[in-house]
């Protein structure tokens, strides 16, 4: 099954997914969705209760269910339970939600939208834009995000060809790039802006998401000139990568006077403003 990953939103909450090129189908963290439907505390126990009431479902879980790999709350893959479009749909059946009629069309929409975005990649461009839009991200901002985006399937197409394994050898890697130029580990810059389930770049100001590119993207650069063979190597040169941005970093701080590394994310800062203006840097609080 070739993967990819993306986060779905339905009004506004977070869903993860994985489109399965083979099958050309998406799979739906069943706990997101149950969590999205139900608004419970406790999803897991939630789903328990769900299956005692529904004999037929939970006789059919092991069917419903394919185990996949997805980002969770603390930034690490971890296999999720998950299930296509009609699993999702028998699961919603055993849910009394009045969200469910609305997210059984949210899914069949966003279904057909990957198939539209096949024949046409810069459609998965526009989705992202207007996702980023209706969370209240200035375009000046978005701009700077999907470029990143751009930026870091370069960095990670590049350790694959290094022979570098996803999952923890590239989070490894990506905690000495952020290390090196930010002074903070991945877990530490999350901690340090309040961050618990949310993107750290979502949620970086466009000055931090300028300097993580720069880090990435002289990762990129020097490991394409320096060809790193083994997994230290590779360590080696992702630490150049972030020193680059960190030299840059130190010598804005020095010139503005305070460090631009903050604690300041997005909820906090749609907070203040209501909506993010043209002008305005956003700032936002969060896979490989």
């Amino acid at each position: 099954m070739t993967q990819k990953q993306a986060i779905q939103l339905f009004e506004e909450k977070k869903i993860r997914t994985v489109w399965d090129d083979e099958q050309e189908k998406w799979y739906f963290s069943i706990t997101d969705v149950v969590e999205v439907l139900t608004d419970s505390t406790d999803v897991k126990q939630y789903i328990k209760k769900m299956k005692m009431r529904d004999p037929a479902l939970n006789s059919n879980w092991g069917t419903i269910c394919t185990p996949l790999q997805m980002t969770a709350a603390d930034g690490k893959r971890r296999k999720v339970q998950a299930a296509s479009l009609e699993g999702i749909f028998r699961i919603i059946q055993s849910i009394p939600s009045p969200k469910a009629e609305p997210f059984k069309l949210w899914m069949a929409q966003v279904a057909s939208n990957r198939i539209d975005q096949l024949q046409d990649p810069e459609l998965s461009i526009e989705q992202a834009m207007l996702d980023y839009k209706r969370l209240g991200y200035s375009d000046n901002w978005i701009n700077q995000r999907l470029k990143s985006i751009e930026v870091r399937k370069e960095l990670t197409d590049e350790w694959k060809r290094r022979g570098i394994e996803e999952g923890v050898s590239f989070a490894t890697l990506t905690d000495i790039i952020t290390k090196t130029w930010s002074g903070k580990t991945t877990r530490e810059y999350k901690k340090f802006k309040g961050l618990k389930k949310e993107n750290l770049r979502d949620n970086m100001t466009n000055t931090e998401l300028i300097l993580n590119m720069l880090a990435e993207t002289a990762t990129t650069d020097l490991s394409k000139a320096q060809n790193p063979e083994s997994f230290d190597e590779n360590m080696a040169v992702a630490k150049k990568g972030g020193n680059v941005a960190r030299k840059a970093r130190m010598e804005l701080e020095k010139e503005l006077g305070h460090p631009v590394v903050t604690q300041l994310n997005a909820k906090d800062y749609l907070k203040q403003i209501g909506n993010a203006s043209e002008n305005t840097e956003l700032i936002e609080p969060d896979e490989a």
